[in-house]
């Protein structure tokens, strides 16, 4: 028990640390080259942290087998979106209230308005057109859904490139480089991209590494204090899979970079409901019934609210934030207690 509390702790640390490395190496990319904060924040960082957990349903429905497969593959298609618009949401508007009690910023988020409402624009038709697809018989009429889903989000990338954003703010100088400049192997105050590179997508391996370590360490202790695996395999672990864009929310916000921090997560909300959903359209039956199909208006229903604060008040208030958290505890509630089949 006591080796599997210090891994969780141990796996902890280390997620905190490479979100730090994760976030810094990304900033410093769109710094060199000159990409204004939407395109870091809602496809550098949201594709980065995004593609590692798309990997899991990929490998359960083509590797896996069967019947059993193609469910967990499902699920994991699911689960992506829903905790991004509930805890990953909650946790952004968490570090802010924590944030104002330490005097650090006020109560608020700063964000820009229009490339937060571009990404839930796109997010919201997008993954409704996906679940309605589950409703409708026909395997035709889910292809038709899959290249719409790909050719939106090349279309959402493309208008994400070409709309107006703010440039990276000044932040700390690139990590990697620090050191390389105190062990004398550099005098360059121009990191090379080579570097760059190097520190993005270590931090990135070592976030997924500290991940993985996380969940197993939580099932170890779940499991010693009874926990149900069921409970454990629908609410733990998709938590844990979805960290990379929880944490580096977190950093971000924490240092007040708020349109990174929101865009990191509807921008990963963007992707996860195209690629990853157009697999599931494809190679499986992509039924919705039950705890998945209330997942999924969960994840739209949050999305909903965030969105139309900004058509109405254009801004989000942290509290918008802290309600998706509700939404998740309503979801963990009617699953406990087995009211939706």
């Amino acid at each position: 028990m006591f080796a599997d509390i210090f891994l969780l702790v141990f796996a902890l640390g280390l997620i905190l640390i490479a979100a730090e490395t994760f976030t810094n190496g990304i900033e410093t990319f769109g710094r060199k080259y000159s990409l204004s904060q939407a395109v870091v924040g809602s496809l550098l960082a949201a594709v980065g942290t995004a593609l590692p957990e798309t990997i899991l349903p990929i490998v359960a429905i083509f590797f896996y087998g069967g019947e059993a497969g193609k469910d967990i593959g499902v699920g994991a298609i699911l689960g992506a979106p829903f905790m991004l618009s509930t805890i990953a949401f909650f946790l952004v508007g968490l570090t802010v209230v924590i944030s104002h009690l330490k005097k650090r910023r006020a109560f608020e988020l700063r964000v820009e308005p229009h490339s937060t409402m571009r990404d839930l624009i796109f997010f919201i038709p997008m993954y409704g057109a996906a679940v309605l697809a589950s409703l409708v018989v026909g395997k035709s009429f889910s292809v038709f859904i899959a290249i719409g889903l790909v050719c939106g989000y090349i279309f959402y990338a493309y208008r994400t490139f070409r709309g107006e954003s703010a440039d990276i703010e000044h932040s700390e100088e690139m990590y990697l480089m620090k050191v390389f400049r105190k062990l004398g192997l550099i005098k360059s105050d121009n990191p090379h991209f080579v570097l760059i590179i190097v520190q993005v997508i270590g931090s990135l391996v070592v976030m997924i590494q500290g991940a993985h370590t996380f969940v197993a360490s939580l099932e170890h202790v779940s499991v010693k204090f009874g926990m149900d695996p069921l409970l454990f395999a629908l609410l733990l672990a998709p938590i844990a899979t979805e960290l990379p864009e929880k944490f580096n929310s977190v950093t971000w916000t924490w240092k007040g970079r708020d349109t990174l921090a929101i865009g990191n997560i509807t921008g990963a909300m963007v992707f996860q409901s195209t690629f990853p959903v157009c697999v599931g359209l494809l190679f499986t039956e992509w039924k919705l019934t039950g705890m998945a199909l209330f997942s999924a208006a969960i994840a739209l229903l949050s999305a909903s609210i965030v969105l139309l604060e900004l058509i109405v008040r254009k801004r989000i208030s942290p509290f918008t934030m802290l309600f998706s958290g509700v939404l998740f505890v309503i979801y963990a509630a009617m699953l406990v207690s087995g009211r939706i089949e």
